[in-house]
């Protein structure tokens, strides 16, 4: 069986070092914004290139704070509309509706999957305050295009950074592209965490200092209340933890690249597609998604030959029956992604001999 993460095979890769880290956590004492949790925020600001980085208690949360810190700053207001790609994790619809905003739901375009950014200015209103772009699959959803846009509009722009550490246009990180970046270290992202995590990375000052008293039951001091805030805190394990596997996320990266590389040179199969291909600078490959379909006959083909698939995702967010006020909705492009996607393994620890089954066995598909 080819799996379609080992995350036991992923954390041996830095054992001895994360041992090393949890045990130094268990015998401080200190399990709760302390010492790890400094000096990940410093580090991964460093890494990303923001003044600020606050850890939060997972992805969702990052994104909820950012928006929520947003609203407390006077910035956004019930009712007020964000533009955000179709095709995404329910998760970031989730961190908008939240909060009392409106989700505007702009296509991706089918050779990047992405949102569509020539879309964007004729979906503005004069409700619109923020543009939340995802990163997903971990390819760039950035351009300077949309970046002037949102200055032009003095709109908001906010990165969905879960699938994306590490990704960079023109040399900058995802995170720091616009105003503010939610991450999330869930335990199968590229930079992992041993359970649920995450942070925020913005260099406005004012937001940061909001969101840490927000995931801190709104105190900005023991006791004393500023915010009717919420409990989002990174443990010390975890921070520790992210603190050894930052070391080594570029190098994981590169492993990615390679990988999506051999995927890219070797898959040759009509009855299936691959995502147009962009420079490695522009993608970490969290997930390496093709397209079939035949879909669902490829999955059970793979599965009957040892290779674990998991489909990214099978019911876009408007189809969600949490959602149902949605449902009447016709997304086109989202919809023919959602129906045809297919993830095939991608990870650090999938070896050249791995590498060349998986690919044999998807240019026998179908093929008399």
């Amino acid at each position: 069986m080819i799996r379609f993460l080992d995350l036991k095979a992923v954390n041996q890769l830095h054992q001895a070092e994360i041992d090393a880290a949890v045990s130094r956590v268990v015998h401080s004492g200190w399990y709760l914004l302390g010492e790890e949790n400094r000096q990940f925020e410093e580090r991964y600001a460093q890494y990303v290139g923001t003044r600020h980085c606050i850890g939060v208690g997972n992805g969702l949360d990052a994104l909820r704070l950012i928006i929520r810190g947003y609203k407390e700053l006077g910035v956004f207001h019930d009712g007020d509309e964000v533009i955000v790609p179709a095709n995404t994790y329910i998760a970031t619809i989730i961190a908008i509706t939240d909060n009392g905003l409106t989700p505007v739901l702009v296509e991706p375009t089918w050779e990047n999957l992405e949102l569509d950014i020539s879309l964007v200015e004729q979906a503005i209103t004069t409700r619109t305050k923020a543009v939340l772009t995802v990163h997903l699959y971990g390819r760039i959803a950035y351009t300077d295009v949309l970046g002037e846009i949102c200055r032009r509009h003095k709109l908001k722009l906010i990165e969905d950074c879960a699938q994306s550490h590490g990704c960079r246009w023109k040399g900058k990180r995802t995170g720091s592209l616009g105003d503010a970046g939610a991450h999330s270290f869930y335990p199968g992202k590229n930079l992992g965490a041993l359970g649920d995590a995450g942070c925020v990375t913005t260099n406005d000052t004012a937001l940061a200092s909001v969101v840490r008293a927000l995931a801190n039951y709104g105190s900005t001091e023991k006791y004393v209340f500023k915010y009717v805030g919420m409990n989002s805190r990174l443990s010390e394990i975890d921070a520790a933890v992210l603190s050894v596997k930052l070391k080594y996320l570029d190098a994981d990266n590169a492993h990615r690249q390679e990988l999506a590389a051999y995927y890219y040179a070797h898959i040759q199969n009509p009855n299936i597609q691959l995502p147009c291909r962009i420079p490695d600078e522009n993608n970490v490959y969290h997930q390496f998604p093709v397209f079939s379909k035949r879909r669902d006959e490829l999955q059970k083909f793979l599965h009957s030959l040892g290779i674990q698939t998991l489909i990214h995702y099978p019911i876009p967010p408007h189809k969600q029956e949490c959602y149902s006020q949605w449902n009447h909705l016709s997304l086109p492009i989202t919809e023919k992604i959602h129906r045809e996607e297919l993830s095939i393994p991608m990870n650090p620890c999938i070896t050249q001999d791995e590498a060349k089954t998986i690919v044999d066995a998807l240019n026998r598909f179908g093929v008399n």
